[in-house]
């Protein structure tokens, strides 16, 4: 789905972002995709702003997650891939294709975050709470 680029730059104002034409193609490409590596972003963003460098995307999706609007998801291809939804909620991650979908389950998420609410695990301290169920899409389906 197609955002306004005056959103998108109300959006990066609203994390502390200033909203320049890179940080707005990035993040729309991240809007598209939903969740993508640096490389897809490039990729997608590129075509909307020509002069868009590789490293410009990395730094631009690395200051995206350190204002909280972005997160990282962990895969199994050692490759880094970026999720654009920072509420609560779980995903399939298929390891034949590399690809997520969000997988909302509120019950699931409550009883997981009250489950470690009061717990304390020696010499840890808890962050944030990342369900990703693992396993291969069927081939009549598809994760997108």
């Amino acid at each position: 789905m197609k955002i306004d680029p005056a959103d998108i730059r109300k959006i990066l104002r609203r994390y502390g972002l200033k909203a320049t034409p890179q940080r707005v193609a990035v993040y729309e490409a991240m809007r598209e995709l939903g969740h993508a590596s640096a490389d897809m972003v490039y990729q997608q963003a590129s075509m909307a702003l020509n002069t868009l460098t590789v490293a410009t995307v990395y730094n631009v999706l690395e200051s995206f997650v350190q204002a909280g609007l972005l997160q990282r998801r962990m895969s199994s291809n050692n490759k880094m891939y970026l999720d654009v939804n920072t509420y609560n909620h779980c995903h399939l991650y298929c390891e034949k294709t590399h690809s997520y979908k969000d997988y909302d389950d509120p019950e699931l998420m409550l009883l997981i975050h009250n489950h470690f609410r009061n717990r304390k695990i020696r010499g840890f301290d808890l962050h944030r709470i990342d369900v990703q169920l693992v396993g291969q899409k069927r081939s009549s389906s598809r994760l997108k």
